[in-house]
């Protein structure tokens, strides 16, 4: 009998869960249909939620019969909501639409706002460009730029502090140093301290807080000037929310690292706000001599609020006002290591650079009106205000035994012939030598009004799409150094002499500049012809008081002023072969802007490239040919780079730079019926810069420089791979990066070990799982081999790249 008795349980059983319900459906983008995947689809209030394939497809399976809300949320796209009765046996079909959320604005005016418009925007771009989704950035967490765009073909870096504290980017061999040579931007705004006076860009925005990235090259990238020949990149900062929700995170790891982040924001009908924090840091993986701190800890608190008309307001208008600070305290350095000592121990750091330390204050702030007039016509303007003091406090310099003052590049350079000094850079002995501490002290400014208007219309088949931009900008760069006297007594450094403030660089650098531009899209069916032209008028002045006059009386300050009106055009054309496949070509012409030296001309180049892009379901490829030819290539002199420290822009005569850049991405499982996602993504550079002409150059790098001799610090292989198993549990990623050798001076044929940085593979993992739907936690380790590898041989001596690492946390989504 109970035979009889478990039958009929099993089949109720059966019958029941047999008639359970279930919602399956599609989910696409807006405007450009395509499916989206790996999105979080769910019922609200239960424990039921899948992720969506790549074609876009789901299916929730073996749902009670109820009353439901069912919620569909995309990295980057707003929220998705509708009420859904279950039935038992039924099942509920539903067509999702997602609405991506770049930018805080209406979505006819996000494509002449931002760079690329977004996921759905970059399938509209002619040209080269990228897109850093917030899904991408979301995968690794990380508060290092400089790993978060290692992946990017056509990217050039060179690392520094093993943290990213400070950027060394450049776009298609442009030169790294500082990003001096590239527009960044935060949120379409400039956002280096002094762009156009001082466009070193000690002052790198916080990268964790960021939601996306996007990098233009090509010729569309006129419109972000003054730096044209390379690139821009645009930070888009986490952006209000359509409805309340935001972030928890604690993590902590290797070398005493932290990061703990919040953020909150809400829109209603006319009011929509958000508030950040941003807490990282470390005590450092260099150890050293005689102890001490080698890390940092950085801050950054972002409000943003907005207030707009309703929704259907025949002319809509919104007011957003965006306030930033951030402040940096670093136990950073330029003292790197001898090629002895960096063999023996790479991590390993002097003794002479104990009272090294870097404090920065930032403050930002920003109101942006954006007015929809009509259906096709918009305007968005932007007034703001950017403050960066800066003062890194870093031994400069030491005295020999014949008191002979001698820079610590030197020094590392050649240790056998200055022993003594040697000794007491590394504390073993405590000789009279004394060490030169100098504190870079600078502030800088930077303010401007910028206004863009978009047009969008039709006449029979042709779409017109025209951007008009204006931007008046100043900055301003206020050099006020002095410079410290040591010794060293038992391995600890005592300060003998204060310096006086202004008694060595002293002088102010002021820029004034009034950009304009105008691009004009034409489509004709399969057809897409893009013409621009900018121009920038820029006024730029200089007054040295010398060292001598540190209350800059003026009386015998020298002053230097230089005017440039540019003119920069650019045209790109674009053929959509089929709807997946479009081909592309492009040509513009290259600008950077020079000193404040009339002597120095600016930076130009003629940049060609030709490609090819195709799109759908669970593949994208992009593959890139470019050519840059340059008539005047700008040097800049900063001690970063291994110079005498003073910015000056020089001309470095004409250069040629070509490459291929190739990216392809796809998902190994958009076929399978599995509950699974697997992209893999594979990206490669090659690029090769040479000097055309011959000449004799004050900057360390370059030096004697003869025809043919290839640039210093520009990899020509460059080679990522990265591959996500994605679950609704869980999802591990994994992140390859190989750069070939490359040279640290000008020069030709193989370079000896003294002026070369061998090749290096770095490997990174990832892994989270969700405890609930709104709580995972979260591990993630940063060059998994171990690898020791040379990252660069500038400031002065040779510099790691960062170790195994790993931290672990947890983060909240409510």
């Amino acid at each position: 009998m109970k035979y009889l008795y478990s039958f009929v349980l099993i089949c109720a059983t059966s019958f029941v869960f047999s008639q359970q319900g279930t919602i399956s459906g599609t989910i696409l983008q807006a405007d450009s249909a395509t499916a989206v995947s790996g999105a979080t689809l769910f019922l609200d209030k239960t424990s039921h939620y899948v992720i969506s394939k790549s074609n876009g497809t789901f299916i929730l399976n073996n749902l009670p019969e109820g009353e439901y809300y069912f919620v569909a949320t995309y990295p980057g796209y707003k929220k998705y909501r509708t009420a859904v009765t279950v039935k038992d046996g039924e099942n509920v079909e539903l067509s999702i639409i997602l609405s991506e959320n770049v930018m805080d604005l209406p979505e006819m005016v996000i494509k002449h706002a931002t760079m690329t418009g977004g996921d759905e925007g970059m399938k509209e771009m002619p040209g080269s460009a990228y897109y850093l989704s917030p899904k991408e950035l979301q995968k690794f967490g990380h508060t290092d730029l400089n790993r978060a765009l290692r992946n990017i073909p056509g990217v050039n870096i060179q690392e520094e502090d093993g943290f990213g504290l400070r950027s060394n980017i450049g776009l298609r061999g442009s030169g790294v140093e500082r990003s001096s040579k590239i527009t960044l931007m935060e949120d379409g705004i400039l956002v280096a301290p002094a762009p156009y006076s001082a466009p070193a860009a000690y002052y790198t925005p916080t990268f964790g807080r960021m939601q996306a990235v996007e990098i233009m090259k090509g010729s569309s990238q006129i419109k972000y000037g003054p730096y044209t020949t390379g690139g821009a990149i645009n930070f888009i900062s986490r952006q209000i929310p359509s409805d309340f929700s935001g972030t928890v995170n604690a993590l902590g790891g290797s070398f005493g690292g932290r990061n703990v982040s919040a953020f909150v924001g809400n829109s209603h009908k006319n009011v929509g706000y958000s508030i950040e924090s941003f807490h990282y840091g470390s005590k450092g993986f260099k150890e050293l001599d005689g102890g001490g701190n080698t890390g940092f800890h950085k801050t950054d608190y972002i409000a943003k609020v907005r207030v707009n008309t309703n929704p259907d307001a025949k002319i809509y208008q919104s007011l957003s006002l965006k306030l930033g600070q951030a402040e940096e305290l670093s136990h950073e350095t330029y003292l790197g290591l001898t090629r002895d000592d960096f063999n023996e121990n790479p991590y390993r750091r002097y003794a002479a650079s104990q009272v090294d330390r870097m404090e920065t204050f930032h403050t930002q702030v920003s109101a942006t009106h954006m007015a929809k007039l009509t259906k096709f016509l918009s305007i968005t303007s932007t007034v703001y205000r950017n403050d960066f003091k800066r003062n890194w406090y870093k031994l400069d310099a030491m005295t020999d035994s014949l008191g002979n003052k001698v820079s610590i590049s030197n020094l590392l350079d050649n240790p056998a012939d200055h022993n003594d000094a040697y000794d007491v850079l590394t504390g073993e002995t405590g000789a009279t030598n004394t060490l030169y501490v100098k504190g870079n002290n600078r502030t800088h400014y930077a303010q401007g009004v910028q206004s863009t208007v978009g047009i969008d219309f039709k006449t029979g088949e042709l779409q017109h799409d025209i951007d008009l931009g204006i931007r008046y900008h100043q900055d301003q760069m206020d050099r006020f150094q002095y410079q410290d006297e040591y010794q060293m007594v038992d391995g600890r450094m005592l300060m003998t002499e204060a310096g006086v403030s202004g008694r060595e660089s002293n002088r102010l650098t002021n820029a004034y500049a009034f950009a304009s531009h105008i691009q004009y899209n034409l489509k004709y069916k399969k057809f897409s012809f893009t013409p621009g032209i900018r121009h920038e008028y820029i006024t730029l002045k200089e007054s040295d008081f010398g060292k001598n006059d540190p209350d800059r009386t003026g009386v015998n300050v020298k002053m230097s002023e230089n005017v440039i009106s540019e003119f920069i055009p650019g045209v790109a054309l674009d053929y959509a072969v089929t709807k997946k496949f479009n081909a592309f070509a492009g040509v513009h012409k290259g600008f950077s802007p020079p000193g404040a030296n009339p002597n120095t001309r600016p930076e130009s180049s003629i940049n060609y490239e030709v490609g090819a892009k195709y799109s759908t379901h669970g593949i994208n490829g992009q593959l890139v040919g470019f050519y840059n030819d340059y008539s005047n290539l700008l040097g800049s002199d900063l001690a970063a780079a291994g110079g005498f420290g003073t910015g000056d822009l020089f001309n470095g005569g004409a250069v040629e730079t070509f490459g291929v850049e190739f990216f392809v991405s796809y998902d190994v499982l958009r076929k399978s019926k599995s509950k699974f996602n697997f992209p893999v993504t594979i990206g490669y550079t090659f690029t090769e810069a040479t000097f055309k002409s011959s000449f004799n150059s004050s900057f360390e790098d370059w030096g004697q420089v003869n025809a043919g001799d290839e640039l210093p610090y520009l990899s020509n292989n460059q080679l990522s791979l990265n591959a996500s198993l994605e679950h609704a549990k869980f999802s591990v990623n994994i992140s390859g990066k190989y750069n070939s050798e490359m040279r640290t001076t000008a020069g030709q044929g193989t370079p000896v070990d003294e002026e070369l940085i061998p090749a290096y593979f770095v490997l990174d993992v990832s892994a989270s799982y969700n405890i609930i739907r709104q709580l995972n936690i979260f591990v993630s380790g940063t060059n998994l081999t171990n690898a020791t590898y040379l990252v660069a041989t500038r400031p002065a001596g040779l510099r790691p790249g960062m170790p195994l690492s790993f931290q672990l946390g947890l983060r909240c989504n409510f």
